[in-house]
């Protein structure tokens, strides 16, 4: 192994570093964009892996650690160019990310053309280690089927109605897709789907047609929502009083800024990746402590996937004893390892990481500024039947 640098940027530092460095890992990420906020939790959370993983230190057996961000302003195009100038110019051994799954879906062929691996977080479409899959291809971030599967058993029960919202792209089609498939499996099914733009800010029209549809229906009705970025959609629908139907909105966990918008639904219930005060184990505490120190806040649903992500890469490597393509993967599948939501394992047949996801009831605190997820119940990786889609 040869000397690392760690560096937020390609810089001058870096690049007269090159020579001397053997290993160089890429964030190839929406760094400016609509996701700009995840993207932000997701780059601090990965250095926060390398460095915990590391023991601060920023070195594996001595050797030093170089990470080259390139921003794909949330565009495929790009994030297969940035890709390619990657392993190809900059000659790193080891991509990670993107932020959207549309731009993951561009970038995967690039990681096979080059028998390079790329390590996908936290971008969620179940394609990625689906349809569009192939054997350089590792993610760490959850799949749209742990998404709709931990969902569907908060959900789900005798007298559940279910409707969907979700955006018209890779995410939402594969999320609901997971999800109509995770509620068929409990013997029950998704009484009417609504699409929408990935911009949409106006959603009367999806709206009124959910309502028609669910209003002479009986039981427990859900509106469940899944939606990345803004747009608001929880809040707007809700100004339209769904209750006069007997509807109530059900989604999953978000970034703490989304969930500002969740104290106006106080015992909503869904299903999270994460939340800071939910997981017991010491990788979380340090996780939690270490960034309220450095930044102020508690560390963010994505910093829990970026940090998860960069512990993989260390102990990869050193498992691996080396950086070469092969050995990685050899040593990568059915790894465990340890990450702020306990034990993370890569499945062999796909390189889906699977991992605890948690149950929750929003409580509202007027002292806390967004609702918080409170646990219900931790659905461990055994309790989640995810199916293996390539």
């Amino acid at each position: 192994m040869k000397k690392w640098l760690i560096s937020s940027a390609v810089s001058a530092l870096a690049l007269t570093s090159a020579a001397t460095a053997d290993i160089k890992i890429a964030h190839v990420y929406g760094k400016t964009g609509p996701f700009e906020a995840y993207a932000k939790q997701s780059h601090d959370g990965l250095m926060l892996g390398l460095e915990y993983a590391t023991g601060g230190t920023m070195e594996i057996n001595g050797d030093k650690l170089i990470v080259i961000e390139k921003d794909t302003q949330l565009k495929p195009d790009n994030g297969k160019a940035l890709l390619e100038e990657a392993y190809g110019d900059d000659e790193v051994d080891v991509a990670v990310g993107p932020v959207s799954s549309g731009v993951a879906l561009a970038m995967l062929p690039v990681a096979e053309e080059y028998e390079k691996l790329l390590i996908v977080e936290p971008a969620v479409a179940d394609s990625i280690t689906g349809a569009n899959w192939n054997r350089y291809i590792f993610r760490t971030g959850r799949n749209s089927s742990q998404d709709a599967v931990a969902n569907a058993i908060a959900l789900a029960g005798e007298d559940a109605q279910i409707a969907t919202l979700a955006q018209d792209y890779a995410f939402g089609r594969d999320g609901i897709a997971a999800f109509r498939e995770a509620l068929e499996g409990q013997g029950q099914s998704i009484v009417h789907e609504e699409y929408v733009p990935t911009d949409t800010t106006d959603f009367t029209a999806a709206a009124e047609r959910i309502f028609t549809a669910m209003k002479d229906l009986e039981g427990n009705k859900k509106l469940f929502i899944i939606w990345a970025g803004g747009g608001n959609p929880m809040g707007k629908i809700q100004a339209m009083d769904p209750s006069r139907f007997g509807v109530e909105i059900a989604t999953g966990g978000n970034i703490l800024a989304a969930m500002k918008a969740y104290k106006e639904f106080p015992e909503l219930e869904g299903a999270t990746y994460y939340y800071h005060e939910i997981p017991e184990n010491d990788v979380n505490d340090w996780l939690v402590k270490t960034h309220q120190d450095r930044f102020g806040t508690p560390p963010d649903f994505f910093t829990a996937g970026g940090m998860s992500a960069g512990i993989a890469v260390v102990e990869a490597i050193k498992k691996a004893g080396s950086t070469d393509t092969e050995e990685l993967i050899e040593a990568m599948e059915g790894m465990e390892w340890e990450t702020p939501k306990g034990t993370m394992k890569f499945r062999a047949e796909d390189h889906q990481a699977m991992q605890p996801m948690y149950h929750f009831k929003i409580r509202v605190d007027d002292s806390v500024e967004w609702g918080i997820p409170e646990l219900v119940r931790e659905l461990s990786i055994e309790d989640l039947p995810i199916p293996i889609r390539n």
